[in-house]
């Protein structure tokens, strides 16, 4: 699955920066993951990063995004190859 930022951000501004494709961006309100670049870091770490440096916890799985590891991988190559 894609992450996804609930509104109990605290816009914090630490996540940002800990996401090694670029997913999270600032939103009109709140910090935003584009779902099509999150791959939950699969392929970079073995845990969201995101999640590791949230103080609020506010970082769960996208129900509206299931997706295997597989799928996160694929993504994750796309990216890498994208450039």
């Amino acid at each position: 699955m894609a992450l996804m930022i609930t509104d109990a951000c605290i816009n914090c501004d630490v996540c940002e920066p800990e996401c090694p494709n670029d997913a999270i961006s600032m939103g009109p309100e709140i910090y935003v993951i584009d779902p099509e670049r999150c791959t939950e870091c699969v392929g970079h770490f073995s845990e969201p990063q995101c999640r590791q440096v949230c103080p609020v916890e506010c970082i769960p799985n996208d129900p509206r995004r299931v997706e295997t590891r597989e799928q996160l991988l694929a993504r994750y190559e796309r990216i890498v190859s994208a450039g």
